[in-house]
């Protein structure tokens, strides 16, 4: 049986003008006050800064998907300490939605492991999330990190 162009498509492609939004879980780690952030090494929105995190599979929770992409993408593992927020990026353009995500933030305290970049992560860094702003980073990111820091400090 042949696939279908669907099928066929390359993971960025298939991401591209979706039928539904797609569901995806990101978390916030802070190490001694500091915050894991990583630039994105792969589309959508190569180049940016952004929490770690990726998409939901089936038959995962949210909070299994943060933590199996924290894993995955740059080898630190946390604790979820709380849900943060949901946003909802949405990119259109003259063909209609180009993208739509929802993502599910966590803010997590760090576990174990080195932060490390790979083809996901072209870049990891611990900062002071005071210090956000001067990253470029994805859209929502400033104020997810502002929730997440005094979510973190209120649970020491």
């Amino acid at each position: 049986m042949n696939p279908t162009p669907r099928q066929s498509q390359s993971r960025a492609d298939e991401r591209s003008y979706p039928a539904r939004p797609l569901l995806a879980a990101s978390i916030a780690v802070f190490r001694d006050g500091r915050l894991l952030i990583a630039r994105r090494g792969q589309a959508p929105m190569e180049g940016l800064f952004s929490l770690p995190g990726g998409l939901v599979e089936i038959g995962e929770t949210l909070r299994e998907a943060a933590l199996r992409e924290l894993r995955e993408e740059v080898g630190v593992e946390a604790e979820i300490l709380a849900f943060v927020d949901h946003i909802e990026p949405i990119a259109r353009d003259g063909a209609g939605v180009r993208e739509h995500y929802v993502v599910a933030a966590f803010v997590g305290r760090w576990r174990g492991g080195e932060a490390r970049i790979g083809a996901e992560a072209a870049e990891v860094a611990w900062i002071d999330p005071e210090t956000i702003g001067d990253y470029p980073t994805t859209l929502a990111l400033p104020a997810v990190v502002a929730r997440a820091a005094k979510l973190e400090r209120s649970l020491r």
